[in-house]
């Protein structure tokens, strides 16, 4: 198909994926934000735990959203390098910023960093976690991740992909309506703030919660 061959169905896709992913970024912050609430963390892990297929299906659609953004992405810049560095460079002088022309690092960082998320806290065979049960007889989640954030160096990881995070969006979801044809000399500088206010939101988000805990602000 087209769709997959052609430089502009390519970035189509990557444009989609991309905006997929950035809905559940948005979808799982709001569910880790419940740790803020009395119990609420454990609770919504329950919820989630007592719905399996529903949450396969999502991961498994996740899981090929991310390969084709991945897949795309990383072709797509190597490609656009090869065929005219030159005019690369230059473009790249002219426009500079620091998350528009790191995307492709970014989102290699990324994609590190969400394996580890996955083998600390969905796999949980890091070294730092402590599983338990509340209360209840519920899977302490709320134990669990406040006792891995009272460790710096975990702390220090999940801050720093979350800076990570914010560069890569506050271009990419500008790139999105960019890639659709959706924007234009009045719309592009709009659709540019709206990414950054998005990508500042989802930072600040995210990052409250390691930092609370490390700090005693929330406490296990």
């Amino acid at each position: 198909m087209q769709l997959f061959t052609s430089t502009v169905g390519r970035k189509v896709l990557m444009a989609i994926t991309g905006q997929l992913m950035v809905l559940f970024v948005i979808v799982h912050m709001l569910g880790n934000s419940s740790i803020f609430i009395p119990g609420g963390i454990n609770a919504y892990a329950e919820h989630l735990h007592a719905l399996p297929p529903l949450v396969w299906a999502f991961r498994a659609v996740m899981l090929v959203a991310v390969c084709i953004h991945v897949l795309y992405g990383v072709t797509l810049s190597l490609e656009n390098r090869a065929a005219n560095p030159d005019a690369y460079a230059v473009k790249n002088l002219k426009k500079a910023t620091l998350s528009s022309t790191s995307m492709l690092y970014t989102g290699l960082l990324l994609i590190a960093f969400i394996i580890y998320h996955l083998l600390h806290f969905t796999i949980r065979v890091t070294p730092d976690i402590r599983l338990g049960v509340d209360a209840l007889g519920r899977f302490d989640v709320f134990g669990m991740v406040t006792h891995s954030f009272s460790l710096g160096i975990v702390v220090f990881i999940y801050v720093a992909a979350m800076v990570v995070l914010f560069l890569h969006l506050s271009h990419g979801i500008q790139s999105f309506f960019q890639t659709m044809g959706w924007n234009n000399e009045k719309s592009l500088p709009v659709f540019g703030k709206i990414g950054k206010v998005a990508a500042v939101v989802l930072l600040l988000g995210y990052a409250s919660i390691p930092l609370f805990i490390v700090t005693g602000i929330l406490k296990g």
